[in-house]
Protein backbone atom coordinates (compact mmCIF):
# COMPACT_ATOMS: atom_id res chain seq x y z
CA UNK A 1 0.00 0.00 0.00
CA UNK A 2 2.80 2.40 0.92
CA UNK A 3 4.64 1.52 -2.31
CA UNK A 4 1.56 2.25 -4.45
CA UNK A 5 1.00 5.55 -2.64
CA UNK A 6 4.56 6.62 -3.28
CA UNK A 7 4.18 5.84 -6.99
CA UNK A 8 1.42 8.39 -7.31
CA UNK A 9 2.94 11.67 -8.38
CA UNK A 10 0.73 13.98 -6.35
CA UNK A 11 1.01 11.89 -3.21
CA UNK A 12 4.79 11.79 -3.59
CA UNK A 13 4.92 15.56 -3.82
CA UNK A 14 2.72 15.88 -0.77
CA UNK A 15 4.99 13.54 1.16
CA UNK A 16 8.04 15.54 0.09
CA UNK A 17 6.32 18.78 1.03
CA UNK A 18 5.29 17.43 4.41
CA UNK A 19 8.82 16.20 4.98
CA UNK A 20 10.32 19.56 4.12
CA UNK A 21 7.70 21.62 5.92
CA UNK A 22 7.77 19.56 9.11
CA UNK A 23 11.30 18.24 9.30
CA UNK A 24 13.35 21.28 8.38
CA UNK A 25 11.49 23.80 10.58
CA UNK A 26 11.47 21.28 13.41
CA UNK A 27 15.21 20.75 13.13
CA UNK A 28 15.75 24.50 12.85
CA UNK A 29 13.61 25.13 15.91
CA UNK A 30 15.40 22.40 17.83
CA UNK A 31 18.77 23.84 17.00
CA UNK A 32 17.45 27.27 17.89
CA UNK A 33 16.59 25.89 21.29
CA UNK A 34 20.02 24.31 21.51
CA UNK A 35 21.74 27.51 20.52
CA UNK A 36 19.70 29.64 22.94
CA UNK A 37 20.10 27.14 25.78
CA UNK A 38 23.84 26.80 25.10
CA UNK A 39 24.31 30.55 25.31
CA UNK A 40 22.34 30.69 28.54
CA UNK A 41 24.34 27.84 30.08
CA UNK A 42 27.68 29.33 28.99
CA UNK A 43 26.73 32.79 30.24
CA UNK A 44 25.52 31.43 33.57
CA UNK A 45 28.71 29.38 33.97
CA UNK A 46 30.83 32.37 33.08
CA UNK A 47 29.05 34.78 35.42
CA UNK A 48 28.92 32.21 38.20
CA UNK A 49 32.65 31.46 37.91
CA UNK A 50 33.59 35.14 37.84
CA UNK A 51 31.31 35.81 40.81
CA UNK A 52 32.93 33.00 42.79
CA UNK A 53 36.38 34.43 41.98
CA UNK A 54 35.28 37.93 43.02
CA UNK A 55 33.82 36.62 46.26
CA UNK A 56 37.02 34.69 46.94
CA UNK A 57 39.15 37.78 46.29
CA UNK A 58 36.94 39.91 48.56
CA UNK A 59 37.15 37.30 51.32
CA UNK A 60 40.95 37.06 51.13
CA UNK A 61 41.27 40.85 50.80
CA UNK A 62 39.45 41.20 54.12
CA UNK A 63 41.87 38.82 55.82
CA UNK A 64 44.88 40.52 54.22
CA UNK A 65 43.64 43.97 55.19
CA UNK A 66 43.36 42.74 58.79
CA UNK A 67 47.05 41.87 58.72
CA UNK A 68 48.14 45.11 57.05
CA UNK A 69 46.05 47.16 59.50
CA UNK A 70 47.68 45.35 62.40
CA UNK A 71 51.14 46.04 60.95
CA UNK A 72 50.27 49.74 60.54
CA UNK A 73 48.98 49.87 64.12
CA UNK A 74 52.27 48.56 65.51
CA UNK A 75 54.39 50.64 63.11
CA UNK A 76 52.67 53.87 64.18
CA UNK A 77 52.80 53.17 67.95
CA UNK A 78 55.21 55.77 69.27
CA UNK A 79 55.66 54.14 72.67
CA UNK A 80 56.65 50.82 71.11
CA UNK A 81 59.14 52.69 68.93
CA UNK A 82 60.66 54.38 71.99
CA UNK A 83 60.89 51.06 73.84
CA UNK A 84 62.59 49.40 70.87
CA UNK A 85 65.14 52.23 70.69
CA UNK A 86 65.73 52.32 74.47
CA UNK A 87 66.14 48.57 74.70
CA UNK A 88 69.73 48.81 73.55
CA UNK A 89 70.55 51.31 76.31
CA UNK A 90 72.13 49.47 79.22
CA UNK A 91 71.43 52.35 81.68
CA UNK A 92 67.66 51.79 81.76
CA UNK A 93 66.41 51.06 85.29
CA UNK A 94 65.27 47.48 85.80
CA UNK A 95 61.76 48.56 86.79
CA UNK A 96 61.38 50.62 83.63
CA UNK A 97 62.85 47.81 81.53
CA UNK A 98 60.40 45.26 82.97
CA UNK A 99 57.48 47.67 82.51
CA UNK A 100 58.47 48.14 78.87
CA UNK A 101 58.64 44.40 78.30
CA UNK A 102 55.26 43.93 79.94
CA UNK A 103 53.70 46.69 77.81
CA UNK A 104 54.86 45.29 74.47
CA UNK A 105 54.01 41.68 75.35
CA UNK A 106 50.58 42.69 76.60
CA UNK A 107 50.01 44.89 73.55
CA UNK A 108 50.87 42.08 71.13
CA UNK A 109 48.81 39.45 72.94
CA UNK A 110 45.74 41.68 73.30
CA UNK A 111 45.76 42.40 69.58
CA UNK A 112 46.07 38.70 68.80
CA UNK A 113 43.01 37.91 70.89
CA UNK A 114 41.03 40.77 69.32
CA UNK A 115 41.47 39.44 65.76
CA UNK A 116 40.22 36.09 64.51
CA UNK A 117 42.70 36.00 61.63
CA UNK A 118 45.94 37.39 63.13
CA UNK A 119 47.76 34.40 64.61
CA UNK A 120 51.19 35.67 65.70
CA UNK A 121 52.98 39.05 65.90
CA UNK A 122 56.75 39.57 66.18
CA UNK A 123 58.94 42.62 66.76
CA UNK A 124 62.46 41.32 66.08
CA UNK A 125 65.88 42.95 66.42
CA UNK A 126 69.29 41.94 65.18
CA UNK A 127 70.68 42.41 68.68
CA UNK A 128 69.12 42.71 72.11
CA UNK A 129 65.61 41.79 73.18
CA UNK A 130 62.95 40.79 70.67
CA UNK A 131 59.24 40.36 71.36
CA UNK A 132 56.51 38.04 70.17
CA UNK A 133 52.96 37.09 71.03
CA UNK A 134 51.84 33.78 72.50
CA UNK A 135 54.56 31.15 72.89
CA UNK A 136 57.35 33.15 71.25
CA UNK A 137 60.67 31.29 71.58
CA UNK A 138 63.75 33.57 71.88
CA UNK A 139 65.84 30.40 71.68
CA UNK A 140 64.59 29.59 68.18
CA UNK A 141 65.26 33.17 67.18
CA UNK A 142 68.82 32.92 68.46
CA UNK A 143 69.45 29.94 66.14
CA UNK A 144 69.06 32.03 62.97
CA UNK A 145 70.77 35.05 61.49
CA UNK A 146 68.00 37.53 60.69
CA UNK A 147 70.04 39.21 57.99
CA UNK A 148 70.16 35.95 56.02
CA UNK A 149 66.37 35.55 55.92
CA UNK A 150 64.77 36.44 52.59
CA UNK A 151 61.89 38.39 54.13
CA UNK A 152 64.33 40.53 56.13
CA UNK A 153 66.30 41.36 52.98
CA UNK A 154 63.11 42.21 51.13
CA UNK A 155 61.89 44.36 54.03
CA UNK A 156 65.14 46.32 54.11
CA UNK A 157 65.00 46.77 50.34
CA UNK A 158 61.40 48.03 50.43
CA UNK A 159 62.30 50.46 53.21
CA UNK A 160 59.14 50.39 55.30
CA UNK A 161 56.68 49.03 52.76
CA UNK A 162 54.86 45.75 53.34
CA UNK A 163 56.48 42.49 52.23
CA UNK A 164 54.16 39.52 51.61
CA UNK A 165 55.23 35.88 51.81
CA UNK A 166 53.43 32.70 50.83
CA UNK A 167 52.09 30.13 53.26
CA UNK A 168 54.79 28.66 55.48
CA UNK A 169 55.33 27.18 58.93
CA UNK A 170 56.20 29.70 61.60
CA UNK A 171 59.82 29.49 62.76
CA UNK A 172 59.81 31.16 66.17
CA UNK A 173 56.85 29.74 68.12
CA UNK A 174 56.80 27.00 70.78
CA UNK A 175 59.42 24.65 72.01
CA UNK A 176 58.80 21.77 69.64
CA UNK A 177 58.33 21.28 65.92
CA UNK A 178 57.11 24.21 63.81
CA UNK A 179 53.44 23.40 63.13
CA UNK A 180 51.81 26.84 62.91
CA UNK A 181 50.84 27.44 59.25
CA UNK A 182 50.89 31.20 58.62
CA UNK A 183 50.81 33.87 55.92
CA UNK A 184 53.29 36.54 56.98
CA UNK A 185 53.34 40.30 56.39
CA UNK A 186 56.69 41.93 57.19
CA UNK A 187 58.28 45.37 57.19
CA UNK A 188 61.10 47.29 58.87
CA UNK A 189 60.33 49.53 61.85
CA UNK A 190 61.94 52.93 61.47
CA UNK A 191 63.03 55.58 63.92
CA UNK A 192 60.74 58.49 62.97
CA UNK A 193 63.44 60.95 63.98
CA UNK A 194 66.26 59.78 61.68
CA UNK A 195 64.49 57.11 59.55
CA UNK A 196 67.00 54.45 60.54
CA UNK A 197 65.90 50.81 60.69
CA UNK A 198 65.52 49.75 64.34
CA UNK A 199 63.59 46.46 64.14
CA UNK A 200 61.46 44.18 61.99
CA UNK A 201 57.68 43.78 62.32
CA UNK A 202 56.13 40.50 61.22
CA UNK A 203 52.36 39.87 61.39
CA UNK A 204 51.40 36.23 60.75
CA UNK A 205 47.87 35.48 59.57
CA UNK A 206 46.15 32.15 60.26
CA UNK A 207 47.15 29.95 57.29
CA UNK A 208 44.63 27.22 58.09
CA UNK A 209 41.78 29.76 58.12
CA UNK A 210 42.91 31.06 54.73
CA UNK A 211 43.04 27.52 53.31
CA UNK A 212 39.56 26.84 54.72
CA UNK A 213 38.27 29.91 52.88
CA UNK A 214 39.75 28.71 49.59
CA UNK A 215 38.67 25.09 50.07
CA UNK A 216 35.08 26.20 50.62
CA UNK A 217 34.97 27.57 47.07
CA UNK A 218 33.49 25.20 44.51
CA UNK A 219 34.17 25.35 40.79
CA UNK A 220 32.71 22.28 39.15
CA UNK A 221 33.36 18.96 40.92
CA UNK A 222 37.17 18.85 40.93
CA UNK A 223 38.04 22.50 40.32
CA UNK A 224 40.41 24.25 42.70
CA UNK A 225 41.60 27.74 43.63
CA UNK A 226 45.10 28.97 44.42
CA UNK A 227 46.84 32.35 44.79
CA UNK A 228 49.86 33.61 42.83
CA UNK A 229 51.96 36.75 43.00
CA UNK A 230 52.59 39.12 40.09
CA UNK A 231 55.40 36.88 38.76
CA UNK A 232 53.33 33.70 38.61
CA UNK A 233 54.79 32.24 41.83
CA UNK A 234 52.28 30.22 43.90
CA UNK A 235 51.72 31.86 47.30
CA UNK A 236 48.65 30.02 48.65
CA UNK A 237 47.62 26.47 47.70
CA UNK A 238 46.05 23.57 49.57
CA UNK A 239 48.96 21.50 48.25
CA UNK A 240 51.77 23.02 50.33
CA UNK A 241 54.45 21.51 48.07
CA UNK A 242 53.45 24.03 45.40
CA UNK A 243 54.11 27.05 47.64
CA UNK A 244 56.92 29.37 46.45
CA UNK A 245 57.14 27.47 43.16
CA UNK A 246 56.15 28.90 39.76
CA UNK A 247 53.05 27.64 37.97
CA UNK A 248 54.31 24.63 35.99
CA UNK A 249 51.92 24.76 33.03
CA UNK A 250 53.35 27.39 30.66
CA UNK A 251 50.03 28.11 28.99
CA UNK A 252 48.32 28.60 32.35
CA UNK A 253 51.12 30.83 33.59
CA UNK A 254 50.90 32.97 30.44
CA UNK A 255 47.18 33.51 31.02
CA UNK A 256 47.73 34.30 34.71
CA UNK A 257 50.30 36.99 33.88
CA UNK A 258 47.97 38.57 31.29
CA UNK A 259 45.01 40.87 31.95
CA UNK A 260 42.44 38.18 31.16
CA UNK A 261 39.67 37.56 33.69
CA UNK A 262 38.78 34.17 32.17
CA UNK A 263 40.62 31.87 29.82
CA UNK A 264 41.03 28.34 28.53
CA UNK A 265 44.14 26.21 28.33
CA UNK A 266 45.09 22.59 27.91
CA UNK A 267 46.87 20.28 30.30
CA UNK A 268 45.99 16.62 29.77
CA UNK A 269 42.46 17.79 28.99
CA UNK A 270 40.98 21.23 28.22
CA UNK A 271 40.59 23.46 31.30
CA UNK A 272 38.63 26.60 32.02
CA UNK A 273 40.09 29.24 34.32
CA UNK A 274 39.11 32.48 36.03
CA UNK A 275 41.29 35.06 37.73
CA UNK A 276 40.70 37.99 40.09
CA UNK A 277 43.33 40.41 41.34
CA UNK A 278 43.65 41.02 45.09
CA UNK A 279 44.42 44.17 47.05
CA UNK A 280 48.10 43.32 47.65
CA UNK A 281 48.88 42.69 43.97
CA UNK A 282 48.40 38.93 44.12
CA UNK A 283 45.72 37.12 42.09
CA UNK A 284 43.39 34.27 43.00
CA UNK A 285 43.07 31.73 40.18
CA UNK A 286 40.43 29.03 39.75
CA UNK A 287 40.76 26.16 37.25
CA UNK A 288 38.36 23.33 36.37
CA UNK A 289 38.03 20.79 33.52
CA UNK A 290 35.75 22.26 30.86
CA UNK A 291 33.79 19.01 30.69
CA UNK A 292 32.59 19.52 34.29
CA UNK A 293 30.96 22.88 33.62
CA UNK A 294 29.60 22.22 30.12
CA UNK A 295 28.11 18.77 30.70
CA UNK A 296 24.61 20.22 30.38
CA UNK A 297 25.38 21.24 26.80
CA UNK A 298 26.03 17.61 25.85
CA UNK A 299 22.66 16.62 27.26
CA UNK A 300 20.95 19.45 25.37
CA UNK A 301 22.71 18.42 22.18
CA UNK A 302 21.57 14.82 22.52
CA UNK A 303 18.00 15.85 23.22
CA UNK A 304 18.08 18.16 20.20
CA UNK A 305 19.28 15.41 17.86
CA UNK A 306 16.81 12.90 19.27
CA UNK A 307 13.94 15.39 19.00
CA UNK A 308 14.88 16.13 15.39
CA UNK A 309 14.96 12.44 14.50
CA UNK A 310 11.63 11.79 16.19
CA UNK A 311 9.96 14.72 14.51
CA UNK A 312 11.37 13.62 11.14
CA UNK A 313 10.00 10.09 11.51
CA UNK A 314 6.65 11.44 12.65
CA UNK A 315 6.49 13.77 9.66
CA UNK A 316 7.16 11.01 7.13
CA UNK A 317 4.65 8.67 8.77
CA UNK A 318 1.88 11.28 8.81
CA UNK A 319 2.65 12.33 5.24
CA UNK A 320 2.39 8.76 3.94
CA UNK A 321 -0.90 8.07 5.73
CA UNK A 322 -2.86 11.21 4.97
CA UNK A 323 -1.04 12.87 2.07
CA UNK A 324 -4.06 13.87 0.01
CA UNK A 325 -6.28 15.36 2.66
CA UNK A 326 -3.63 17.26 4.61
CA UNK A 327 -2.14 19.31 1.81
CA UNK A 328 -3.88 22.57 2.62
CA UNK A 329 -3.56 22.33 6.43
CA UNK A 330 0.12 21.54 5.99
CA UNK A 331 0.54 24.61 3.78
CA UNK A 332 -1.06 26.74 6.47
CA UNK A 333 1.18 25.20 9.11
CA UNK A 334 4.17 25.67 6.85
CA UNK A 335 3.56 29.39 6.51
CA UNK A 336 3.27 29.77 10.27
CA UNK A 337 6.48 27.83 10.85
CA UNK A 338 8.34 30.03 8.38
CA UNK A 339 7.30 33.06 10.36
CA UNK A 340 8.59 31.42 13.53
CA UNK A 341 11.84 30.58 11.74
CA UNK A 342 12.21 34.33 11.04
CA UNK A 343 11.80 35.13 14.74
CA UNK A 344 8.11 36.05 14.91
CA UNK A 345 6.78 34.31 18.04
CA UNK A 346 3.40 36.04 17.96
CA UNK A 347 1.97 33.72 15.27
CA UNK A 348 -0.56 31.04 16.16
CA UNK A 349 -2.07 28.36 13.93
CA UNK A 350 -5.82 28.14 13.39
CA UNK A 351 -6.02 24.75 11.65
CA UNK A 352 -9.19 23.07 12.88
CA UNK A 353 -8.96 19.32 12.64
CA UNK A 354 -9.41 16.34 14.92
CA UNK A 355 -6.68 14.28 13.27
CA UNK A 356 -2.89 14.40 13.56
CA UNK A 357 -2.64 17.76 11.74
CA UNK A 358 -4.97 19.30 14.30
CA UNK A 359 -2.81 17.88 17.06
CA UNK A 360 0.29 19.28 15.37
CA UNK A 361 -1.39 22.68 15.26
CA UNK A 362 -2.13 22.53 18.99
CA UNK A 363 1.38 21.36 19.84
CA UNK A 364 2.83 24.07 17.63
CA UNK A 365 0.95 26.76 19.52
CA UNK A 366 2.06 25.26 22.83
CA UNK A 367 5.64 25.18 21.64
CA UNK A 368 5.53 28.86 20.62
CA UNK A 369 4.00 29.74 23.99
CA UNK A 370 6.87 27.95 25.70
CA UNK A 371 9.41 29.76 23.54
CA UNK A 372 7.77 33.08 24.33
CA UNK A 373 7.82 32.31 28.05
CA UNK A 374 11.47 31.29 27.79
CA UNK A 375 12.39 34.58 26.10
CA UNK A 376 10.51 36.53 28.78
CA UNK A 377 12.28 34.51 31.47
CA UNK A 378 15.70 35.26 29.95
CA UNK A 379 14.90 38.99 29.78
CA UNK A 380 13.68 38.97 33.38
CA UNK A 381 16.84 37.19 34.56
CA UNK A 382 19.02 39.73 32.76
CA UNK A 383 17.03 42.56 34.31
CA UNK A 384 17.34 41.07 37.79
CA UNK A 385 21.05 40.57 37.27
CA UNK A 386 21.57 44.23 36.36
CA UNK A 387 19.46 45.31 39.31
CA UNK A 388 21.64 43.19 41.59
CA UNK A 389 24.78 44.80 40.18
CA UNK A 390 23.35 48.26 40.75
CA UNK A 391 22.44 47.41 44.35
CA UNK A 392 25.93 46.01 44.95
CA UNK A 393 27.53 49.19 43.62
CA UNK A 394 25.22 51.33 45.73
CA UNK A 395 25.94 49.56 49.03
CA UNK A 396 29.60 48.47 48.83
CA UNK A 397 31.04 52.03 49.02
CA UNK A 398 29.25 52.85 52.31
CA UNK A 399 31.07 50.21 54.45
CA UNK A 400 34.37 51.33 52.90
CA UNK A 401 33.73 54.97 53.81
CA UNK A 402 32.45 54.13 57.29
CA UNK A 403 35.39 51.77 57.94
CA UNK A 404 37.95 54.49 57.14
CA UNK A 405 36.17 57.01 59.34
CA UNK A 406 35.75 54.63 62.29
CA UNK A 407 39.41 53.59 61.97
CA UNK A 408 40.34 57.24 62.49
CA UNK A 409 38.09 57.54 65.53
CA UNK A 410 39.46 54.25 66.92
CA UNK A 411 43.00 55.64 66.59
CA UNK A 412 42.01 58.81 68.39
CA UNK A 413 40.35 56.87 71.22
CA UNK A 414 43.41 54.59 71.47
CA UNK A 415 45.62 57.57 72.23
CA UNK A 416 43.11 59.39 74.46
CA UNK A 417 42.57 62.26 72.03
CA UNK A 418 39.25 63.15 73.69
CA UNK A 419 38.73 66.57 72.14
CA UNK A 420 39.57 65.40 68.62
CA UNK A 421 37.48 62.27 69.14
CA UNK A 422 34.45 64.36 70.07
CA UNK A 423 35.02 66.59 67.04
CA UNK A 424 35.34 63.55 64.75
CA UNK A 425 32.20 61.90 66.14
CA UNK A 426 30.28 65.18 65.78
CA UNK A 427 31.39 65.49 62.15
CA UNK A 428 30.52 61.84 61.47
CA UNK A 429 27.09 62.27 63.08
CA UNK A 430 26.43 65.35 60.97
CA UNK A 431 27.62 63.52 57.84
CA UNK A 432 25.43 60.47 58.49
CA UNK A 433 22.45 62.70 59.19
CA UNK A 434 22.92 64.46 55.84
CA UNK A 435 23.46 61.20 53.95
CA UNK A 436 20.69 59.15 55.59
CA UNK A 437 18.19 61.97 55.15
CA UNK A 438 18.15 61.32 51.41
CA UNK A 439 16.31 58.54 49.69
CA UNK A 440 16.98 56.86 46.35
CA UNK A 441 20.15 56.14 44.42
CA UNK A 442 20.77 59.65 43.07
CA UNK A 443 21.51 63.01 44.65
CA UNK A 444 22.27 66.39 43.14
CA UNK A 445 25.87 67.51 42.77
CA UNK A 446 25.15 70.22 45.36
CA UNK A 447 23.97 67.59 47.88
CA UNK A 448 27.06 65.47 47.16
CA UNK A 449 29.27 68.52 47.84
CA UNK A 450 27.65 68.97 51.26
CA UNK A 451 28.68 65.40 52.08
CA UNK A 452 32.22 66.12 50.81
CA UNK A 453 32.51 69.22 53.00
CA UNK A 454 31.48 67.31 56.12
CA UNK A 455 33.84 64.46 55.23
CA UNK A 456 36.78 66.87 54.84
CA UNK A 457 36.24 67.95 58.44
CA UNK A 458 36.89 64.33 59.49
CA UNK A 459 39.96 64.12 57.27
CA UNK A 460 41.41 67.31 58.80
CA UNK A 461 41.07 65.75 62.23
CA UNK A 462 42.55 62.48 61.00
CA UNK A 463 45.65 63.92 59.37
CA UNK A 464 46.05 67.17 61.38
CA UNK A 465 46.30 69.17 58.16
CA UNK A 466 44.23 71.95 56.66
CA UNK A 467 42.31 71.12 53.46
CA UNK A 468 40.60 73.84 51.45
CA UNK A 469 37.68 73.10 49.11
CA UNK A 470 37.10 75.46 46.17
CA UNK A 471 34.10 75.05 43.84
CA UNK A 472 33.19 76.68 40.54
CA UNK A 473 30.08 75.57 38.63
CA UNK A 474 28.28 76.80 35.57
CA UNK A 475 24.60 77.52 35.95
CA UNK A 476 22.45 74.40 36.37
CA UNK A 477 25.36 71.99 36.97
CA UNK A 478 24.79 71.77 40.73
CA UNK A 479 21.28 70.40 40.13
CA UNK A 480 22.49 67.53 37.90
CA UNK A 481 21.68 64.12 39.40
CA UNK A 482 24.58 61.75 40.10
CA UNK A 483 24.88 58.46 42.06
CA UNK A 484 25.60 58.83 45.77
CA UNK A 485 29.24 58.96 46.90
CA UNK A 486 30.77 59.36 43.43
CA UNK A 487 32.76 62.55 44.15
CA UNK A 488 33.64 61.76 47.78
CA UNK A 489 35.98 58.79 47.00
CA UNK A 490 37.93 60.95 44.52
CA UNK A 491 38.36 63.72 47.09
CA UNK A 492 39.41 61.15 49.71
CA UNK A 493 42.04 59.65 47.37
CA UNK A 494 43.29 63.13 46.43
CA UNK A 495 43.82 63.97 50.10
CA UNK A 496 45.24 60.60 51.18
CA UNK A 497 47.53 59.91 48.21
CA UNK A 498 48.26 63.45 47.04
CA UNK A 499 48.11 66.03 49.82
CA UNK A 500 48.79 64.10 53.05
CA UNK A 501 52.31 62.98 51.94
CA UNK A 502 53.27 66.67 51.48
CA UNK A 503 52.46 67.37 55.16
CA UNK A 504 51.26 70.82 54.03
CA UNK A 505 47.99 72.64 53.57
CA UNK A 506 46.20 71.29 50.52
CA UNK A 507 43.57 72.58 48.12
CA UNK A 508 40.83 70.61 46.36
CA UNK A 509 39.19 72.40 43.41
CA UNK A 510 35.94 71.09 41.93
CA UNK A 511 34.82 72.64 38.63
CA UNK A 512 31.53 71.82 36.89
CA UNK A 513 30.71 72.54 33.25
CA UNK A 514 27.69 71.89 31.05
CA UNK A 515 28.25 69.62 28.05
CA UNK A 516 25.93 68.08 25.49
CA UNK A 517 23.49 65.72 27.24
CA UNK A 518 25.31 65.96 30.55
CA UNK A 519 28.00 67.61 32.64
CA UNK A 520 31.77 67.52 33.09
CA UNK A 521 33.11 67.50 36.64
CA UNK A 522 36.81 68.19 37.22
CA UNK A 523 38.44 67.48 40.60
CA UNK A 524 41.95 68.95 41.02
CA UNK A 525 44.42 68.75 43.88
CA UNK A 526 47.81 70.30 44.53
CA UNK A 527 49.34 67.09 45.87
CA UNK A 528 52.41 65.13 44.80
CA UNK A 529 50.77 63.43 41.81
CA UNK A 530 51.26 59.86 40.58
CA UNK A 531 54.34 58.21 39.18
CA UNK A 532 54.14 57.49 35.46
CA UNK A 533 53.73 53.71 35.88
CA UNK A 534 51.02 54.07 38.51
CA UNK A 535 49.16 56.64 36.39
CA UNK A 536 49.24 54.34 33.35
CA UNK A 537 47.80 51.48 35.38
CA UNK A 538 45.01 53.70 36.70
CA UNK A 539 44.22 54.99 33.20
CA UNK A 540 44.10 51.42 31.86
CA UNK A 541 41.93 50.34 34.79
CA UNK A 542 39.03 52.68 33.94
CA UNK A 543 37.37 50.13 31.67
CA UNK A 544 38.51 46.93 33.37
CA UNK A 545 37.28 44.99 36.34
CA UNK A 546 40.71 43.45 36.92
CA UNK A 547 42.91 46.20 38.36
CA UNK A 548 44.64 47.30 41.49
CA UNK A 549 42.32 50.23 42.18
CA UNK A 550 40.66 50.44 45.56
CA UNK A 551 37.00 50.13 46.50
CA UNK A 552 36.35 53.88 46.28
CA UNK A 553 37.74 54.42 42.79
CA UNK A 554 36.22 51.15 41.58
CA UNK A 555 32.85 52.47 42.80
CA UNK A 556 33.35 55.57 40.62
CA UNK A 557 34.24 53.52 37.53
CA UNK A 558 31.33 51.10 37.97
CA UNK A 559 28.81 53.88 38.67
CA UNK A 560 29.79 55.78 35.52
CA UNK A 561 29.57 52.58 33.48
CA UNK A 562 26.18 51.40 34.79
CA UNK A 563 24.28 54.65 35.36
CA UNK A 564 25.36 56.77 32.40
CA UNK A 565 25.65 56.58 28.62
CA UNK A 566 28.40 54.41 27.17
CA UNK A 567 30.24 57.57 26.01
CA UNK A 568 30.66 58.64 29.63
CA UNK A 569 34.12 58.08 31.08
CA UNK A 570 36.66 58.80 33.81
CA UNK A 571 39.89 60.56 32.79
CA UNK A 572 43.01 60.95 34.93
CA UNK A 573 45.95 63.32 34.55
CA UNK A 574 48.82 63.80 36.97
CA UNK A 575 52.04 65.77 37.29
CA UNK A 576 54.27 67.16 40.01
CA UNK A 577 51.76 70.00 40.46
CA UNK A 578 48.94 67.62 41.34
CA UNK A 579 46.30 65.29 39.92
CA UNK A 580 43.17 65.93 37.84
CA UNK A 581 40.24 63.49 37.76
CA UNK A 582 37.68 64.37 35.10
CA UNK A 583 34.18 62.83 35.11
CA UNK A 584 32.37 63.13 31.77
CA UNK A 585 28.79 62.16 32.55
CA UNK A 586 26.19 61.90 29.78
CA UNK A 587 22.57 60.88 30.29
CA UNK A 588 21.60 57.40 29.10
CA UNK A 589 19.19 58.93 26.55
CA UNK A 590 21.14 60.81 23.87
CA UNK A 591 19.86 62.19 20.61
CA UNK A 592 16.50 60.45 21.04
CA UNK A 593 18.05 56.98 21.21
CA UNK A 594 17.53 55.15 24.47
CA UNK A 595 20.63 53.24 25.57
Amino acid sequence: MIYKLLKKRFATKVIVVILIVCLIPTVSTSFFFYYAASNIVKENVRESSLQIARQAADSLNYIISTGSDMSNLIYSNERIQEIVKQNSNENIPISEFEANQEYITSFLNSNIYSSSFVRIIYILKDEGVSWGSGTFSPYKLSQVNLQELSWVKDSVQKDGELVWQGLQYDKFTGAGENTELVLSISRVMKDFNNLENIAYIQVCLDGNAILDKINQLKLGKTGRFFVVDDTGMIMIDSNLQNINNPVQNKALRKHILSDELEFQYKEDIPYYGVKQEMANGWSIVGVVPISEITGELTTIQRITILASILFGILSIFIGILIAKRVTEPVNVLTRQMKLVGKGNFNVRTNVKSIDEIGMMSIQFNRMINQVEQLVKQVKEEQFQKQEAELRAIKHRINPHFLFNTLSTIRWLVKFNQTERTNAALSALSSLLEANMGKTGTFVTINEELEIVKKFMVILQIRYEQNFILKTQFERGVEDFLIPRMIIQPIVENAIFHGIVPTDKKGTISIIGRNITDGVEIEIRDNGIGFEIDALKKLQQATNRTNSFVGIGLRHVYDSVKLYFHKDSKVELESSQEGTIVRLILRSKTRGGDHV
